[in-house]
Order: C-alpha cells, then sequence, then structure tokens
C-alpha cells in the first residue's frame, strides 16, 4: 500500500512504524475470510482491510478521528486473527493499538460512553475494587429486567450483569513448593481472573510442584496493562508495565527467577510486547525485551517438560476452544491439545475454531450487540463437538462462553492438575457425578 506521511511525521516512530505496517498491505482481502465482524456483519469497513484504510485515511492527514473512523475500530476485537491469515505479515495488532491512541487523543465521545470506560479503566484492574463491584452486581441482579428501557447503555449493563459469576471465587490458597525445586519461575496473580478465578493459578502451581518446578508470587505485581491499553489509554498502560518490570526484575535477581508464566493469555499477549510498547523508553527498553523474552504461557513452558503418567482416569471428552490471544497473538495451538491428550484425554476441536468467542477484554461489555452473537455462534460450535467440558487458556473466554451454556468450562491447565493428582474442578463435580450412576 503507498502511503503519504511527510517527513516530519515519520520523525515520531509510532508514525514510523504505521508508516511500515501499511506498506506491508497489499489489499489481497485474505482477512476479510477470517474476521469475526465482516463474517458476522459483511461489512467491509468492519474488515480489517477496511479498518486500515480509516486509519490509514486517519494517521495520513494528521486529522482528528471522526464518528464513522470511530465506530469501525471500536468494533475490532483486536483478535488477530487477521494476522494469522495474512500472507504478507501486516501487524494489524501494532497498527489498530496506533489508531486507538489516536482516537483517545483526539476524539470526545458521548457522556455515557466515557463514563462507561472510565469505570471499566478504574475498577478491573484493581482485584480490592473488582471484588466490591461484582458483590454490588449481584445485588443489581433483579434489576436486570430494567435495564432494556435503557438503551444501548441499557444494553451494557445487562451485558455487565450477565457476565457476573452467581457466587464469588474462594480466595487462592499458598501456591504449593517442590519437595525438590529443580527450577523457580514467577506466576503473573493477574487483576481480573485473581478475582473471578483464583483456582486457575493454584491448580497450576499444584501442577508445576508435582514436576519439580516452584514458583513465586512478585510483590508489587499488578495488571499487565492491557485493559487500559485496549481502551487506548496508553500512559496509564505504560505505567502499569513499568511498574511489572521494576517487580519482576527485582525478582529475577532475588530469586533466580527463570521464566514469568501467565495463565491468561490475554495478558501473555501484552507482556510478550513489553519490548516493543516501551522500545523508545531509555530507561526501560532493555529491561523490557528481558521481562518479554522470559515470559511463557502456562502451556508453552508446561510442555516442554516430562510428565509422569495421570494418576486418574480421564474419562472424558474435551472441546478445546484456543483463545484468539493464544492461537493468533502468541501462535501458540497445539501444545495445549497435546497436554491434554498426553493427560488422557479425548479432545476434540471446535468447528470455526479461529473465530473470537466475543469476549476479548471488554468488549463483551462495550459492544454486547456484536459480542452476544459471536458467544452464540462459539457455542453452537462448540455443542458440535459434544463434548464433557470445555478448555481454554484465558479467563475472558471462560466468562463469555460459560454465560451462555451448561457445558463446563475451565482453564486447561486446571484438568491437568486434577488428573495429575491435584483437586477436581467444582465445574466437572456434576459431569463426575453422572458417569459414576
Amino acid at each position: 500500500m503507498q502511503t503519504h506521511f511527510s517527513l516530519e511525521q515519520l520523525e515520531d516512530p509510532d508514525i514510523a512504524e504505521a508508516d511500515k505496517i501499511l506498506r506491508a498491505c497489499v489489499h489481497c482481502g485474505f482477512c476479510t475470510a477470517t474476521c469475526p465482524t465482516f463474517v458476522l456483519l459483511g461489512d467491509e469497513l468492519d474488515s480489517p482491510r477496511g479498518r486500515i484504510y480509516l486509519i490509514k485515511d486517519m494517521l495520513e492527514k494528521n486529522r482528528p478521528a471522526d464518528a464513522l473512523t470511530v465506530k469501525h475500530i471500536d468494533r475490532c476485537l483486536s483478535c488477530l486473527s487477521c494476522m494469522t491469515t495474512c500472507p504478507s505479515g501486516v501487524h494489524y495488532m501494532h497498527l489498530v493499538d496506533s489508531a486507538r491512541r489516536h482516537i483517545e487523543k483526539t476524539f470526545l465521545r458521548p457522556l455515557a460512553d466515557r463514563w462507561l470506560r472510565a469505570i471499566l479503566a478504574a475498577v478491573l484492574p484493581y482485584p480490592a475494587r473488582f471484588r466490591a463491584a461484582l458483590a454490588a452486581a449481584r445485588l443489581a441482579a433483579p434489576l436486570r429486567s430494567h435495564f432494556s428501557h435503557l438503551g444501548r447503555t441499557g444494553r451494557r449493563m445487562a451485558a455487565m450483569q450477565r457476565l457476573v459469576p452467581k457466587k464469588a471465587a474462594l480466595s487462592n490458597a499458598r501456591l504449593a513448593s517442590p519437595v525438590a525445586a529443580q527450577g523457580r519461575v514467577a506466576l503473573l496473580c493477574g487483576c481480573v481472573q485473581q478475582v473471578l478465578r483464583p483456582q486457575t493459578n493454584a491448580a497450576a502451581a499444584r501442577l508445576l510442584a508435582r514436576l519439580g518446578i516452584e514458583t513465586v508470587e512478585v510483590p508489587g505485581e499488578g495488571c499487565c496493562g492491557a485493559l487500559l491499553h485496549h481502551l487506548g489509554k496508553e500512559e496509564g498502560a505504560l505505567a502499569q508495565a513499568r511498574f511489572n518490570i521494576d517487580a519482576w526484575t527485582a525478582a529475577i535477581e532475588r530469586h533466580n527467577v527463570s521464566a514469568i508464566l501467565i495463565t491468561a493469555s490475554g495478558c501473555g499477549t501484552m507482556i510478550k510486547d513489553y519490548g516493543f510498547l516501551l522500545r523508545t523508553d531509555n530507561a526501560y527498553a532493555e529491561k523490557a525485551a528481558k521481562i518479554s523474552a522470559l515470559t511463557k504461557d502456562v502451556c508453552e513452558y508446561l510442555s516442554a517438560l516430562i510428565f509422569p503418567e495421570s494418576v486418574r482416569p480421564a474419562l472424558l471428552t474435551v472441546a478445546y476452544h484456543s483463545a484468539c490471544s493464544m492461537q493468533h497473538g502468541q501462535k501458540i495451538d497445539a501444545a495445549p491439545k497435546r497436554l491434554l491428550r498426553q493427560a488422557g484425554f479425548e479432545v476434540r476441536d471446535i468447528p470455526e475454531g479461529h473465530l473470537c468467542c466475543g469476549s476479548a477484554g471488554t468488549y463483551n461489555i462495550l459492544e454486547p450487540e456484536i459480542a452476544l452473537p459471536l458467544r452464540d455462534r462459539k457455542i453452537a460450535n462448540i455443542l458440535q463437538a459434544s463434548p464433557d467440558v470445555v478448555a481454554t487458556g484465558n479467563i475472558g473466554c471462560i466468562t463469555q462462553i460459560a454465560s451462555g451454556t451448561s457445558i463446563p468450562v475451565v482453564h486447561t491447565v486446571e484438568l491437568l492438575d486434577y488428573l495429575y493428582g491435584g483437586e477436581r474442578p467444582e465445574e466437572l463435580n456434576q459431569v463426575m457425578a453422572s458417569r459414576s450412576c
């Protein structure tokens, strides 16, 4: 694609990067076939190629974002399926991130939109605030039927209410320690996941301990920054990234940590991009690149370890949902399925597995009109696999899919931990009871 940025514009590192990405695009349109919003809506402007044209025009002319551009950029899930499909290697992720930053700086959203985005940014990255918000949302559950009278704001409120678990999760147990440690890793606690599903990290720590790997929690770490990053709030996101980099750098020196393990693939994609995001920060560029290089998804790390025989028969058919941030963002697809099969599960692929479930961070709250049909389409495809349980590696996907089906949805590492001697995920109790009858 031909671009026309001025030399002055190209002095900006972000514009220079956007120029390089835009020039790689050859208009082939392969991306349209795998873009969830284009598949659902059929609008060229809701495809990666269409959004690229909008972004190019906005950035080249250095003009404030307009309502049309904002509408179609907001509809992008950042699922990155287009990057997996693209034969030209267009790095769409960095381009749409640049567009979101520009929108945040130049476009005044409607008051209700600004209000909701500010609340999400102020609550979700902070576990104590998020826990309190969930408690309040449970009390407000009887009011959900009245939300429909409030237009789009009501639909967004209903979407938030739909995602609230019926009961609070139990606090995370103390991380297990191996009898004889053969290695030591840091395990990201995260923000949303430690509130919604603390049992995931507990299962990861137990499983790793049986394999001789000690896990440490790092004092001072916090949200990875992905939530703010995808809202276009770049300064806040980078501040959170720097905060974590300092905490992990200290842990590496103090505990001889060899890897930083992530059990939420959305966080993993973000942290693996720290090196790029902070490439122009002289104080953090080198440290950020090192942290990105040490970061691994938990299944990515487990796939390099030697497992004993599983201590329980699997007895279950697992439909594996490959989260977009896992298969497209981190290019990890085979390893989790291989680990599950190695443990003894029958693993089935889900039709249209490349399409997003509609979670995408805060997308299922901000764009419920699209997120809900995508969720229902994903569940319909899951049903075709006739599974006993759905396994995935991202808390957003777990919450989104579970909000529309009675089929248990659990983290991959929880299933692995169970078969190798750990606790049975609560969601499997009814399934196993029916098997014993």
